[in-house]
């Protein structure tokens, strides 16, 4: 079968493996679609085990049942979970699945970039999901990042709060619907890209503010003088975890949702932020399957815009230049992969 194997973002291979062999328990899925998440083209988390084949937000269909299997047959349409917690350990028990050591050692066999994926055992014990005729696999591949946002934002938003979005990239631009969705009072979306600040307005951002704006001073003269209740940080530039701590209200709440480069520290000020104005810092990693079994839920009913989301769907031999379009982060928001043409 064909993959493509990523050496670096500006060096990424369509190959030959063998299709792999599946098991008692497992699954083996033709991959129809797979987007490119931001994390995948982090070079600084991936370089140290390159080469690989990435890929982990799939829609495909089941052409082979492993034995054991129950609940599944060939020709089922289905999303997966790459990480599954073990659901026993401390850490799940207490409802902290996404810190659970099972779930950061599960996931695909190679990856969704690939024309095939093995499902082991464990994914398809909790974490594999049946489409409904109304989802297509298109819209399956946002089933993980909307999970993603969805475990970010329900901890977090209050209803009637005025939320602000720092990034409007994908993440981004979920957060900005979903926050919407979920009723939240305003919400305002940041970027340095005026492309994505006039697709954040389109995905339901009452306001959109350039980076280089004075933020807390826009904030105020949107917000009745105030600032923002929650903050969620969909960048890991320093310049933007500054504007978040001199944007939120107090008694607010800054979710860290993206991840900054490992070197990266941040000053802050106790007094000011925790003792005299009780701000909450907070961050969101991952989602449980139980996060994408709602966010496929909200897919079906038509919650969200998604299908308007995806800007660029490519051919498994174009993947070189889908790492490059997400990575420039310029005239792109979702770019799917094709494994099949």
């Amino acid at each position: 079968m064909r993959v493509a194997r990523w050496y670096s973002n500006q060096d990424v291979r369509v190959e030959e493996m063998p299709v792999p062999k599946i098991g008692s328990g497992e699954l083996l899925v033709r991959v129809e679609a797979c987007g490119i998440c931001g994390s995948d083209v982090m070079e600084w988390y991936r370089l140290d085990r390159a080469p690989l084949v990435l890929g982990h937000e799939i829609g495909g269909q089941i052409v082979q049942v492993g034995e054991g299997v129950e609940g599944y047959r060939e020709g089922d349409r289905i999303s997966a979970a790459h990480h599954i917690p073990c659901n026993t350990c401390h850490y799940c028990l207490s409802g902290h699945y996404t810190v659970c050591d099972t779930l950061r050692k599960t996931n695909f066999d190679p990856g969704g970039m690939a024309e095939y994926i093995r499902l082991p055992a464990i994914n398809v014990d909790r974490g594999v999901f049946l489409l409904p005729d109304e989802v297509s696999y298109e819209e399956a591949t946002f089933i993980e990042p909307l999970a993603c946002v969805l475990r970010g934002l329900k901890a977090n938003l209050q209803t009637g709060s005025t939320v602000l979005i720092i990034g409007s990239g994908i993440a981004g631009l979920l957060y900005v619907s979903l926050a919407r969705a979920l009723g939240a009072g305003r919400v305002i979306a940041t970027d340095i890209n005026d492309y994505r600040l006039e697709a954040a307005k389109r995905f339901g951002a009452e306001a959109a503010i350039r980076a280089e704006e004075d933020f807390p001073a826009r904030l105020r003269q949107l917000n009745k003088n105030r600032l923002a209740d929650l903050i969620v940080v969909c960048t890991g530039a320093l310049s933007a975890l500054n504007q978040a701590l001199a944007s939120v209200e107090r008694g607010g709440t800054i979710l860290f949702f993206a991840p900054t480069e490992p070197e990266l520290t941040l000053p802050i000020s106790i007094n000011e932020l925790f003792w005299r104005n009780d701000i909450t810092l907070t961050t969101s990693y991952a989602g449980s399957p139980a996060d994408y079994q709602t966010a496929l839920e909200l897919i079906r009913a038509g919650t969200l815009p998604i299908d308007r989301m995806i800007t660029h769907r490519l051919a498994l031999a174009e993947t070189g230049l889908g790492f490059q379009l997400v990575a420039k982060a310029q005239n792109s928001i979702k770019v799917i992969i094709e494994p099949q043409r």
